[in-house]
């Protein structure tokens, strides 16, 4: 008894009639019914009851039925399995995240193409409002989210922290201020990115609690214009700090806390519970739980980030 005999029994079994089934297998009805009838010698057992014009099986016939379907099943999965394992090498994982995120991202990035070089990562700009349901649908492997998802079924993987500062240049007259408050940075002529943010909402909301104003001006569509018109002196932003710690560490920026706005925000790599990961998303989890393990003991005993400055590591 060999996988393609088994194969043969069950488009018999499945089609009910030997003529289907031999059409289905692209052979004759004669070689069909020869392999049926090995199959019956070898088990010295009648698979079909001949008298029943619909084919049925015989009690034989069901119990080998579903012991064929579960071989049928591993081979198709074990296949499956080398086919991925090949394409390892060369295949992709597909990311969501937003601006600010990627800058999270990219050490998990650069720690999971220093063992797989040849594996394809794609990050894509995704709205942190549609992120998980992007991910349950397959539609991504993994997404980076800021908050935590009301969605069922997600798997999450803490990257780090951040929280939102004021930045301007250095020679703005707050620059030197260890914090400032909300109606301060409200007074100044704020740069705002023009795309919906849940951080950016959550800023609006607070101002209007507070029955304070914030006097936004400048509407740019990335942070890298934001950081740059920031630089020109065309006004003052809020963003995460880990968007700007290059600019801060040369000196182009100055980040200073904004007292009832330090909102520190958790970093997630969230990816689905249940079902099949690629080999290649598989091995890009890996790294991400590696990479959170090394960070633990920063983020268990985590430094007020108003205090790290240009020494503020990427975690």
């Amino acid at each position: 008894m060999d996988l393609a005999e088994l194969e043969v029994f069950i488009a018999v079994a499945t089609e009910h009639s030997f003529s289907r089934a031999a059409e289905k297998l692209h052979r004759t009805q004669p070689a069909v019914s020869q392999t049926i009838k090995r199959l019956e010698k070898e088990l010295n057992e009648r698979l079909f009851d001949r008298s029943s014009k619909a084919g049925r099986l015989t009690e034989a016939g069901e119990l080998l039925l579903n012991y064929a379907l579960r071989l049928t099943q591993l081979k198709t999965e074990a296949e499956s399995a080398v086919k991925e394992l090949q394409d390892l090498r060369h295949g992709r994982v597909v990311i969501g995240a937003n601006e600010a995120a990627i800058h999270v991202l990219l050490p998990v990035i650069m720690q999971f193409r220093q063992e797989y070089p040849q594996t394809q990562v794609e990050v894509r700009r995704i709205s942190s409002r549609h992120m998980a349901a992007e991910v349950l649908n397959r539609t991504l492997d993994f997404g980076v989210l800021t908050f935590a998802p009301r969605e069922r079924g997600l798997h999450t993987v803490r990257l780090g922290e951040d929280e939102l500062v004021m930045l301007m240049p250095p020679t703005h007259p707050l620059s030197k201020r260890e914090k400032i408050s909300m109606e301060e940075f409200g007074s100044q002529t704020v740069i705002a990115h023009n795309e919906a943010s849940p951080a950016r909402e959550r800023v609006l909301s607070l101002y209007e609690q507070r029955h304070e104003s914030i006097n936004i001006q400048i509407g740019l569509p990335s942070l890298d214009g934001i950081k740059r018109a920031v630089e020109m002196g065309l006004g003052v932003a809020i963003l995460p700090r880990r968007c700007a710690l290059t600019e801060i560490s040369k000196g182009q920026l100055t980040a200073v806390p904004v007292a009832q706005l330090r909102l520190r925000r958790e970093i997630k790599l969230v990816s689905r519970q249940s079902g099949r990961m690629s080999h290649a998303a598989e091995a890009f989890l890996k790294a991400a739980l590696t990479f959170a393990e090394s960070t633990a003991s920063a983020i268990a005993n985590p430094q007020p980030l108003s205090q790290r400055h240009d020494s503020f590591t990427i975690l």
